[in-house]
C-alpha cells in the first residue's frame, strides 16, 4: 500500500476570500471558492496579519517547526506561476488561478511540486515552507486575491482577523476527488509534465519527461476511493522494448514507471478501478 506521496517590488498581491457574493458587474454576482487553510487536515498554526505587511491583506502562517511543513492548494484550480525571485521578495513562490478571477499565492517556500499548467484540487500537495526571499525566519507568506485586488483572508467560511495573530486549524480535509500528491513529486526533480489523460473522474494519469536525463516517467494519481487501497495502474512500453507495469491495491496513486526513452517512441497509460487509458505509440522525440 502507498503513502507517497515581501516587499514593496511584490505590488499589491492578496487575494480575497470571501464566502458571500461579490458584485462583478450590472446584475452580476460570482462566488469566492471555498478556500481552505493550506496546511493538511487538523494542522494548526498561528495567522499574523498587520498594518505594515505588502500587501496588507495577506497573511503569514506562523508555528514553531514550521519549516519544510507540506503546503497545500487552498481550493482547486491551475498552476499560473512557479517562480524564484531569489534572495528578495517571494524568493521561491506559486500562484494558482482558481476562476472567476480568483487567484492565491504561497510565498518563501523550501521546494516547489508543481508545474504551470497542472491542475490541482483543494488539499494537492503544492510544496514545503521555507525561508526564501524576502524572509526572517520560516514561515509561509499567503494571499488570496480578485483580478489582481487584495482582500481580505477567509478561510473555511472563517474571517480572519485584521491586525491581529490568531490560531486557526485546518480543514483542508480532502474528499471530492482531493489527491494530496503531484506528479512531479511522484517522479522528481526535472521531470514535467508532457501529456496527461483524465479516467472519467477516478484518476488521472500523467506522462512526464525529464530532458536531463532522456527518461519519461508515468504516474496514475486516484480522485476516488483516497487513503484507501484500489485496484490502481500506471504503465510505461519504450517501443522496441517490453512494458513496465506498476499495479496493485494502492491508496494514493501508482508508479512511478520509469525508462530511458530519448528520441524514441513511447506507449503509456492506466487505471484506477474500472476506468483505463492506453495510448498509442507517440512522443518519439521526448
Amino acid at each position: 500500500m502507498k503513502f507517497r506521496k515581501i516587499s514593496a517590488a511584490i505590488g499589491a498581491v492578496a487575494v480575497a476570500a470571501t464566502a458571500t457574493l461579490v458584485s462583478v458587474g450590472a446584475g452580476q454576482a460570482s462566488a469566492a471558492p471555498a478556500f481552505k487553510m493550506p496546511f493538511k487536515c487538523g494542522y494548526t498554526a498561528t495567522a499574523a496579519t498587520w498594518r505594515d505587511h505588502s500587501p496588507e491583506n495577506s497573511v503569514d502562517f506562523q508555528k514553531s517547526g514550521i519549516w519544510k511543513t507540506p503546503v497545500l492548494a487552498s481550493a482547486s484550480g491551475t498552476v499560473k506561476r512557479v517562480a524564484n525571485e531569489g534572495s528578495t521578495s517571494y524568493g521561491k513562490w506559486i500562484e494558482i488561478d482558481h476562476g472567476g478571477g480568483w487567484t492565491t499565492r504561497y510565498a518563501h517556500l523550501y521546494s516547489q511540486g508543481v508545474s504551470v499548467g497542472q491542475k490541482v484540487n483543494a488539499g494537492t500537495r503544492i510544496g514545503r515552507v521555507g525561508n526564501t526571499g524576502g524572509s526572517t525566519g520560516p514561515h509561509l507568506h499567503f494571499e488570496q486575491r480578485r483580478y489582481g485586488s487584495a482582500k481580505r483572508v477567509v478561510l473555511g467560511g472563517r474571517n480572519v482577523p485584521y491586525f491581529t495573530k490568531t490560531d486557526f486549524t485546518s480543514k483542508n480535509c480532502g474528499g471530492g476527488g482531493s489527491n494530496p500528491y503531484t506528479p512531479k513529486e511522484i517522479c522528481g526533480n526535472g521531470f514535467k509534465v508532457i501529456n496527461q489523460r483524465g479516467l472519467d473522474g477516478n484518476g488521472r494519469v500523467y506522462l512526464m519527461y525529464n530532458t536531463n536525463t532522456g527518461k519519461n516517467c508515468v504516474t496514475t494519481i486516484k480522485n476516488t476511493n483516497i487513503g484507501k487501497a484500489s485496484w490502481t495502474v500506471s504503465f510505461l512500453e519504450v517501443q522496441g522494448q517490453n512494458r513496465k507495469r506498476d499495479r496493485g491495491q494502492f491508496s494514493y496513486y501508482a508508479g512511478p514507471v520509469k525508462a530511458q526513452a530519448a528520441n524514441q517512441c513511447v506507449k503509456w497509460g492506466g487505471a484506477v478501478g474500472g476506468k483505463s487509458f492506453a495510448s498509442n505509440f507517440g512522443h518519439c522525440g521526448s
